[in-house]
């Protein structure tokens, strides 16, 4: 579906809306960082760039209300709620609105809705990115903070990690512990040819800080 660019540029005026006062790991620059990662690889995995642009500005307007609510909240699933209210003021086609809802719902790596559509998967690919390398490690420092966890780290990260249990929001949260459940495992998730490609260099860079960061840890540098 051929979109208007000033429908475009109104979705994302109402997008940023959600993100006033937002913490610095999910404000408005992850967006525009999403975006143009998704740009990059949608030129080559042929996309319908429009419904993707839509998508990407949509994707986290539901974070606020998973922050303020402990995780007790999905924000992918609220996110479409509120897509859903944005979305139903044009005249999309069904076919056009689904595909964007379903960007939005299975963007979420803790969720299990796969993306299936070429634009799921590159918003898939594209917010994955933004959490490796060293934005992923700052962000992983600015999220823990933001979820009350004063600590660290807490020498548990690892036994935690193992079993695989949902520690997210609570007094044993560390950048660590993030980093051993969830973001080593990144690099393998991506979904297009693109995205691995650009996963290996971000995930090399992680890797290496949190192995001198556990080697300062012991004092052993």
């Amino acid at each position: 579906m051929n979109i208007d660019n000033k429908i475009i540029n109104e979705i994302k005026d109402k997008a940023k809306e959600f993100f006033v006062d937002a913490s610095g790991c999910h404000d408005w620059s992850h967006v525009e960082r999403v975006y143009g990662l998704a740009m990059s690889i949608a030129k080559e995995e042929k996309a319908d760039v429009n419904i993707l642009k839509i998508a990407i500005y949509l994707h986290d307007i539901g974070r606020k209300e998973e922050m303020v609510t402990g995780g007790k909240i999905c924000h992918a699933e609220k996110g479409v709620e509120l897509a859903e209210n944005i979305l139903s003021r044009y005249n999309f086609d069904k076919k056009t609105k689904e595909n964007i809802k379903h960007c939005i719902l299975s963007h979420r790596y803790r969720n299990n809705q796969k993306p299936a559509t070429t634009e799921a998967k590159i918003l898939f690919d594209a917010d994955k990115l933004d959490s490796i390398g060293a934005i992923g490690i700052a962000r992983d420092f600015l999220f823990v903070g933001h979820s009350g966890s004063n600590c660290l780290y807490t020498g548990n990260e690892k036994k935690l990690a193992k079993s695989n249990g949902n520690y997210s929001f609570t007094n044993e949260d560390s950048a660590l512990l993030e980093y051993y459940s969830v973001l080593k495992k990144v690099k393998s998730k991506m979904l297009t040819k693109t995205a691995k490609k650009i996963a290996i260099e971000r995930h090399n860079y992680m890797v290496s800080f949190f192995k001198r960061f556990e080697m300062e840890i012991k004092g052993v540098l």
